[in-house]
């Protein structure tokens, strides 16, 4: 995981990062203030997330329901317990030049700073240039945003309908793997992909105000 070594060395300028997002807020706020209509929507939705309550973990022939969503030329699967909501654009984001290629940059989420990662760079491809939503992940708190160019449908699976994954991946990369379908889809590990240290980051200023 990158300390805060690591960070200066590569050229990432925080106090700037804050300072942006210090203004997203503010424009947020604004906007919020000058049309009541997204405010409610906002509140709304805010009352929808709060209410969900936890799938427990599905035995191996049960159905799990999972979101499937599309990133660099590939289709993923994750369990929809590990998802609290979606973003519809990661256009909203401050970016941290210098940053390692998994770290897309970092956003404003209910007041809290929540960092944006790519998914491709943890399977050796190049990160995505383009926008797309942003997947919440953690199971109890928004712990981590996922950017992925398309989320497609949400869909129930068997895990014992799996294949193996990939003989091309190893190591920690196969960890994060629970299985690949017949139609291609790769199935992520949830927990193993917010226990990967590579998508975590020290935000020390974790509030802005």
């Amino acid at each position: 995981m990158p300390d805060d070594e690591y960070m200066k060395q590569r050229g990432l300028d925080w106090g700037a990062a804050y300072r942006r997002l210090a203004r997203l807020a503010t424009a947020t706020e604004a906007s919020l203030v000058s049309d009541p209509e997204q405010e409610q929507a906002v509140l709304d939705e805010r009352a929808r997330q709060l209410s969900r309550t936890a799938t427990p973990t599905a035995a191996p022939g049960h159905l799990l329901e999972l979101i499937l969503f599309h990133v660099d030329e590939q289709d993923y699967a994750l369990e929809t317990r590990f998802v609290r909501e979606v973003l519809r654009s990661s256009e909203q984001r401050v970016l941290l030049p210098g940053a390692p290629p998994q770290l897309r940059g970092v956003t404003l989420l209910h007041g809290e700073v929540l960092a944006v990662v790519e998914l491709a760079p943890l399977f050796g491809r190049p990160a995505p240039t383009q926008h797309g939503p942003v997947l919440v992940l953690g199971p109890s708190r928004a712990e981590l945003g996922l950017r992925v160019d398309h989320v497609r449908e949400v869909l129930s699976l068997t895990r014992d309908s799996f294949l193996p994954p990939p003989a091309a991946l190893s190591g920690q990369d196969r960890t994060l793997v629970s299985g690949i379908t017949r139609e291609g889809i790769i199935v992520l590990e949830g927990e193993a992909l917010l226990g990967d240290g590579r998508l975590f980051f020290d935000l020390s200023e974790e509030r802005v105000t």
